[in-house]
C-alpha cells in the first residue's frame, strides 16, 4: 500500500467534484507539480474534462494569499515517484522538494526534484490515475 499524507479533506473534494462534474473522480496523490515546495493533491478523471480538456486537477493552497487554489495536474504522468518501504511492506514516498521523511531505518526526500534516499529505492509512475512500479525497482540505492 502507498501511504499518503493530504492537505484537503479527500473524500469531500471528491464528492464535491463528482456532484459538480458528473463524472467519477479519485484522489491519486500529493505532490509539487511545477514550483517546489507547492504541494497539490492530485485527482484523476478517466474522461477529459469539458472545458479544459485535462484528466488531472490538482488543489493547493498558495503559499502567500492562503488560497486555495485548482490547476491542470496532467503532467504528473512525467514524474517518477522514489519510494522507500516501510517495515510493513507499505511504500512512502517524498511530497515536496524539502519533504525528508525519515521511516524505519530508511529516509527518502527530494520530491519530483531529485531523489536522495538512504536504503533501497522502488521507482513508480502515475498512469491513468494509478501509480505503477517501473520495471527496474531500486535504482537509485
Amino acid at each position: 500500500m502507498i501511504k499518503h499524507a493530504p492537505i484537503f479533506d479527500i473524500e469531500k473534494v471528491i464528492k464535491t467534484f463528482e456532484k459538480r462534474d458528473g463524472v467519477p473522480i479519485s484522489y491519486v496523490c500529493t505532490s509539487d507539480l511545477v514550483n517546489s515546495d507547492v504541494p497539490c493533491d492530485i485527482f484523476y478523471r478517466s474522461t477529459p474534462h469539458p472545458n479544459f480538456g485535462n484528466r488531472y486537477f490538482g488543489l493547493f493552497v498558495h503559499p502567500i494569499t492562503k488560497s486555495t487554489f485548482i490547476t491542470n495536474a496532467d503532467i504528473v504522468e512525467t514524474f517518477i515517484f522514489g519510494m522507500i518501504k516501510d517495515k510493513d511492506g507499505d511504500m512512502w514516498y517524498s511530497q515536496c522538494h524539502h519533504d525528508c521523511l525519515f521511516i524505519d531505518d530508511s529516509m527518502i526526500d527530494g520530491g519530483r526534484q531529485y531523489i536522495r534516499a538512504s536504503g533501497p529505492v522502488w521507482s513508480y509512475k502515475v498512469v491513468d490515475g494509478e501509480f505503477v512500479e517501473m520495471e527496474n525497482e531500486n535504482v537509485y540505492a
